[in-house]
């Protein structure tokens, strides 16, 4: 089809917790404001099919939307769907005019290149994503000639997790235009047999409700079945608008006559492990609360609102405290109390009383809250057999007292020694929730986003009412020594009523007789040992109903869970561990066909232009809710000198300048563990310049150079010299020249120079030519840095330091001198600035023209923003 294009797709899914509760399911359609019959600007979508299979808990969703260009002009049909953040995407296909163009999974950076080919090409175009609190939206769009058929279907998969003693599928409803076939369609079969199952939608009234919706389950299989027909889906008997506009939800759970179960098919197993009927373990609560200034009015309101009612929870012989910090950090205890009558109204009324103050203090407030827990249980204080726990909310990033995210997790984590989990809630977007996910994950526990909405307290209450009722800790799965591979997390500090351990593995012979599975644990009064028995032959005839299953669905549960938990586990690693579990979760990723933050899948129109491709990703929970395209964060200095921090998370930038004269040398980047280091020379306009009095300096040579390869490289505006082992060897900036070592590329072509160590460490250099015979300006560089990801924590420099994370605020945005560029209140590293909107230009794809790029201007040489002051970064020499 050859008026067709080919936009690029951007699946822009934000990282949620595994934990955080039920995987949901939503589903959109985006279209324009329909008319008669479900043709909205000449665009029928004829047929939306969503169809299920769960097999043990393993969901395969399936959505096929087609529609046909009635119109007599090409137009533009769009995809858009929402689906859990915890699911992985494991097809993508287009079909136009019957020919299918297949998804392909390929290595992220892979995909990256030729996104970025095909952009600089003017192929593709980047959509929009918008996620909510468990959702993230896949959208697509291709233009259809005239009287033309398109087919989208989207395949994902997720792993139900249980919540309160029940699965739950939410399938968000939302066509926008009548749909000629419009079914809902999912399949349940769980050996354990099924318990319970419901659905509902909200949309749907009380009367349509019995011949569009149905139901059933019996035995192991359950059955959903929504179709509404045409005149059904009308908003009135008149009307030409869609009802389906809302929630469709499907809960179920299962038959536990044992308090596990063990199900293994072709060389895999999975086992699920769920106790009833235990006696709840106390537990020993330190609740360290964020009071600061940023929590003041309705943060703080709902706060109290939810922990008044967490107190109307608590049992008698649970423990507690509250730890307050903002610049300081206050008690109400000096130590844990019993959750007397007496002491839980005391507690209320202390509740009642909180008021914000000051700033935050993070590390302090946790610390306390940790030592009164170790104290409590060192002196006594508590039930021997007993559980205590961490639950911290806060609204934003450490800014007085230790604030380094690196140092407070090593003091927590130290603290805590293993002995007890931590729980941390982040309360709206203005924060670090990485530092706060990783925090928890190092320390057993997990974080959990509390988004600004009205119902902020049920969302703190349903948290806690998570991790409220312990039936066992120290839980240990344990299987036939010799007879595993490859077994996914087998240890857990506690079980919580309402949940399950989900553990998943290979077996070493296939054809084993017997499979025996042990968990042991410690419960409210006593330790406990859990026993369940496979027999193998028993186990194939109870699953011969394998037209109901899809594929091996034990072995990608296996893989699935495999990939999460080593995704989780990478966050907190360094080194050739971190490198291990990526190359693990990357190979695993690439083998299922699974889309994860490694990986991104490529859909390519074979017949047509190569270039022409739509991408499928799938970035960080930390990622802001739009962007265009994919970026990760770069820092890179140009101009006079202009030094530019960008910060993709937070869709903005900082910038300042350096004031020094000419023949200063100034340290960009120093790293002592990988050895590399950049410094620049500055050089000024020419002398006797009608612009003398506005001074302007720019970079005139660069030196790049790696101490463990022995490498340097001087760039100049006339040159490039490299020193190999002291053998040097000179190209001009009209080289176009590649040269490559072990671990070291170096590319020059076309004013522009790329220089690359490994796969983590990529600069960029731009030379800027001006006119020979101008009175004033002469040539100069740009410096950018790419990809620093390779390089170590304790990287410095005047870019340098800008590599590990950090975090800023802008507020009381205002009008400044200058009414096109208004001043605002910075704050950053403990320092609360003055910074002015301005713009720069960043010139590596363009070194004419450039792009704008907007940023937060800095005064006074960068002080505030940079370590210590500028004069520091001054080095006698270029290496």
């Amino acid at each position: 089809m050859a008026s067709a294009w080919w936009p690029c797709l951007i699946l822009a899914l934000l990282s949620s917790l595994a934990a955080s509760g039920f995987p949901r399911s939503p589903i959109r359609l985006l279209g324009k404001r329909s008319l008669p019959e479900g043709v909205a600007n000449g665009i029928e979508v004829y047929s939306t099919k969503i169809n299920s299979k769960v097999t043990s808990r393993f969901a395969h969703n399936v959505v096929t939307t087609r529609a046909i260009n009635r119109a007599d002009t090409a137009k533009e049909v769009s995809f858009d769907v929402e689906l859990p953040k915890t699911a992985f995407i494991t097809n993508f296909t287009l079909t136009i005019d019957g020919v299918t163009y297949p998804g392909n999974v390929k290595e992220k950076e892979v995909a990256k290149k030729q996104y970025e080919k095909a952009v600089s090409q003017g192929k593709t175009a980047g959509l929009v994503k918008a996620s909510g609190r468990k959702l993230e939206k896949f959208t697509v769009s291709v233009t259809v000639a005239a009287g033309s058929k398109v087919t989208f279907e989207l395949t994902y998969e997720e792993l139900l997790k249980r919540h309160k003693g029940k699965y739950e599928m939410y399938l968000k409803v939302q066509p926008k235009q009548l749909v000629k076939h419009f079914e809902i369609e999912v399949d349940i079969f769980e050996p354990q047999g099924i318990s319970m199952l419901d659905a509902e939608a909200s949309f749907i009234t009380n009367d349509l409700l019995g011949s569009t919706l149905t139901k059933s389950f019996s035995g192991k299989k359950g059955h959903v079945s929504f179709k509404p027909s045409l005149d059904q889906q009308r908003s009135c008997p008149t009307c030409t608008d869609s009802l389906l506009n809302g929630d469709f939800t499907i809960t179920y759970d299962v038959n536990r006559e044992s308090p596990g179960n063990v199900q293994i098919v072709n060389g895999y197993f999975v086992h699920f492990f769920a106790p009833q009927g235990l006696p709840v373990v106390p537990k020993n609560v330190a609740f360290v609360i964020d009071i600061s200034g940023s929590m003041a009015g309705r943060k703080l309101e709902q706060t109290k609102e939810a922990l008044l009612r967490i107190l109307e929870d608590m049992k008698e012989e649970d423990y507690l405290n509250f730890i307050l910090f903002s610049g300081d950090v206050s008690t109400w205890k000096e130590h844990l109390v019993q959750a007397t009558p007496e002491n839980l109204q005391e507690a209320r009324t202390f509740v009642k009383s909180m008021e914000d103050k000051g700033m935050t203090n993070i590390n302090d407030g946790l610390l306390r809250g940790i030592s009164m827990l170790n104290k409590a249980r060192e002196e006594h204080r508590i039930p021997e057999r007993s559980t205590s726990i961490v639950i911290m909310l806060t609204d934003g990033d450490a800014n007085v007292g230790e604030s380094r995210p690196e140092k407070i997790q090593e003091n927590v984590r130290n603290a805590i020694g293993g002995k007890f989990p931590l729980y941390n809630l982040g309360f709206g977007n203005n924060l670090n929730y990485n530092f706060l996910e990783n925090m928890a994950l190092e320390n057993h526990g997990f974080a959990r986003r509390i988004y600004e909405d009205s119902d902020a307290d049920l969302q703190l209450q349903g948290f806690y009412e998570e991790v409220a009722n312990p039936l066992l800790t120290g839980v240990e799965m344990e299987y036939p020594e010799n007879a595993i591979l490859d077994l996914t997390q087998n240890t857990y500090q506690h079980f919580y009523d309402g949940s399950e351990i989900v553990v998943a593995g290979r077996l070493v012979d296939e054809d084993m007789n017997s499979f025996k599975a042990d968990v042991k644990g410690h419960g409210a009064t006593n330790d406990l040992t859990f026993t369940e028995e496979v027999d193998m032959k028993e186990m194939e005839k109870a699953l011969q109903e394998r037209d109901y299953i899809f594929g091996n669905y034990i072995e990608r549960l296996w893989a699935y869970l495999t990939i999460e938990q080593l995704l989780e586990k990478r966050k907190n690693a360094h080194g050739e561990e971190k490198e291990n579990l990526t190359a693990w979760a990357l190979d695993l990723s690439l083998k299922y066909h699974f889309v994860t933050p490694l990986t991104s899948m490529v859909v390519t129109k074979p017949e047509d232009n190569e270039d022409e491709r739509a991408i499928a990703d799938k970035p960080g929970e930390d990622a802001e809710a739009s962007y265009q395209p994919p970026q990760n964060p770069y820092y890179y200095v140009d101009g006079d000198p202009h030094f530019i921090i960008q910060i993709p998370e937070k869709d903005d930038a900082l910038c300042f300048n350096i004031d020094e004269a000419p023949g200063t040398v100034l340290r960009l980047i120093q790293d002592p563990v990988t050895g590399l280091t950049v410094n620049g020379q500055i050089i000024g306009d020419k002398r006797g310049s009608p612009d003398s009095k506005t001074r302007k300096t720019y970079f005139g040579k660069l030196g790049i150079a790696n101490a463990q390869m022995d490498f340097q490289v001087e760039v100049t505006t006339g040159k490039i010299t490299l020193w190999n082992r002291a053998v040097p060897s000179t190209f001009s900036w009209l080289d176009t020249v590649t040269v490559t070592q072990d671990g070291l590329s170096m590319m020059i072509n076309r004013k522009n120079m790329v220089v690359s160590f490994g796969d983590g460490v990529t600069f960029v250099v731009v030379l800027h030519q001006v006119w020979k015979k101008h009175p004033a300006h002469r040539d100069f560089l740009g410096f950018y840095v790419v990809d620093s990801h390779r390089m170590s924590a304790q990287t410095h420099g005047l870019l340098g330091q800008f590599f590990q994370p950090f975090d800023f605020k802008v507020s009381d945005i205002r009008p400044g001198s200058d009414p096109t560029k208004p001043d605002a209140t910075l704050v950053v590293k403990n320092h609360q600035l003055i910074v002015t909107r301005g713009s720069q230009k960043d010139y590596r794809k363009d070194a004419s023209i450039g792009t704008k790029v907007v940023c937060w201007f800095v005064h006074n040489n960068g002080e505030g923003l940079i370590d210590g002051v500028h004069t520091d970064y001054i080095v006698p020499n270029l290496f």
